[in-house]
Parts: structure tokens; sequence; C-alpha cells
């Protein structure tokens, strides 16, 4: 007897008119307010008040809590990606005094706002959460990764579970919750390990490259099999990649623990 398969398939996920207008006045005043966002982010930080920046950023993801308690880790959960990239950009935006560096911050940031966080096709998301993980770990290992390894195990688990519960919310998965804590426990486990030979290539951490190959090369496969475009033969080069990419960074990296 044939084996009968549960395919996944695919479904867009759409925001309610009222909270963004599609068009008239409504859809002006919520495109003016998205760039207005930006640009006083980048005047507080100019005049060196980043902190009231991220709060800024913070109090504008006031409508999470405007339900009932019990409904606020949902919501933070939902807004993590977007809570991960904005503050992430404040803080490239506050590590640099040219002025130039900082404006493409702001440009990057309103571009977020504007373009790409309002889609809700499959591909949009899914560079949504690579980009949420990019920044996340970025941040956590350029700002912090002289901290503890608790800290930054703490960290690399909740920017990971977070851009994968992102990821998978295009796919009627119903084991997205547990695919992402796996997910998230892997990077963690990476990070308390690799965390004890902290390794950079200039600015970037070694750790981010190694999850940042898996990672990706994993949510390529979960969306053409999802898709139905997963061959055995495009299956073994996108594997075969990802092993060539990691064979590179293990082999000619100074595990002294010297800054390269």
């Amino acid at each position: 007897m044939r084996e009968l398969i549960k395919k996944r398939s695919l479904i867009p996920i759409k925001l309610p008119a009222s909270i963004k207008p599609a068009k008239g006045f409504s859809h002006v005043f919520y495109v003016g307010l998205n760039i207005l966002l930006p640009l006083l982010a980048y005047i507080l930080v100019r005049i060196d008040f980043v902190s009231v920046a991220i709060v800024l950023v913070l109090l504008s993801k006031w409508r999470m809590f405007a339900v009932r308690p019990r409904y606020w880790v949902v919501n933070l959960i939902q807004n993590g990606v977007d809570i991960m990239v904005a503050v992430s950009l404040i803080i490239f935006m506050a590590s640099t005094t040219v002025v130039w560096w900082q404006l493409l911050w702001a440009v990057a940031y309103g571009g977020w706002l504007v373009w790409l966080k309002p889609r809700y096709d499959v591909l949009s998301v899914s560079g949504q959460a690579m980009i949420g993980q990019l920044l996340g770990l970025s941040v956590l290992y350029l700002k912090f990764g002289d901290g503890s390894i608790v800290g930054l195990v703490a960290g690399t688990w909740l920017v990971t579970y977070l851009a994968a519960r992102h990821y998978l919310t295009s796919f009627e998965e119903s084991h997205s919750a547990m695919l992402a804590h796996i997910w998230g426990y892997f990077a963690a486990s990476l990070a308390f390990i690799l965390g004890h030979w902290l390794l950079f290539y200039g600015t970037i951490a070694q750790i981010i490259v190694i999850l940042t190959t898996i990672g990706y090369g994993l949510a390529a496969l979960y969306y053409l099999d999802a898709t139905d475009r997963l061959s055995q033969s495009l299956n073994k080069q996108l594997l075969g990649i990802m092993l060539a990419i990691l064979l590179i960074i293990v082999l000619f990296s100074n595990w002294t623990g010297s800054t390269l």
C-alpha cells in the first residue's frame, strides 16, 4: 500500500489593514512614521543619546502589550526579529563617528521598516529571519564577545531561536517550535564550545560564519523541500558546499586563540 505523505504548504501571513494601511492618507502617514523613526534614531545617536534611541524603538512596539498579558510572550516572539534588527542597526550606528556610515545604517533601518518588514511572502520572511540572525549575532559577539560564556550562550540561543521561529511562520509546519528549539540549542552548544576559542576574521566572529553557513544552508534545503523543488543532486550540491566551507574554516583557523 502506497504511503501517504502529508506535504507542507506555504501560507501567506497578512497584517490587518488597521495596522498596516494599504493606500490613501493612512498609508502615507504610516510610511511617514516609519521614515521618521530612523531619522529620530540618527539624531539621538549623533547627540550621544543612544540609550534613548533604543528606548524609542522599543516604545514604537507598544502594540505588543495592548492585549491581555497572556499574549505578551507570543507577541514578543513574533516581533523578536524586528526588535533585533532595529536595536542592532542603532548599535552599529553608534559604533562609528563617521557621518556617512551612520547615515548608511539609518537608511538601512528605513529600508527595513518601509520595504522589507511589511512584506509577507515566503522569500521576504526568509530574508527577514536571515538578516535578523546575522545582525543579532554580529552585535552579540562584536560588543559582548569578551563577556561571560553564560551570556554568550544565552544570547546565541535567543537570537537563533527567534530567527528560526520567524522563518518557519511562512510554512504550515506543525513542529515549528520544536525545530526552532533544536536550532537554538545547537547554536548555544556551539557557542559554549567555541566561546573558549573565540576567533575573529577582522570584525566577524568565527562562530557567526559557521552558524550562517549551516543555518542558511538548512533554510534553503527546507524551503526547496517544502516547495517540492529539492532534487537529490541539488541536495548533494548544497550539502557539499556547506561541508566545504566548514572544512576550510576548521583547517585554516588559528586555534591558538589569537585574533586573525
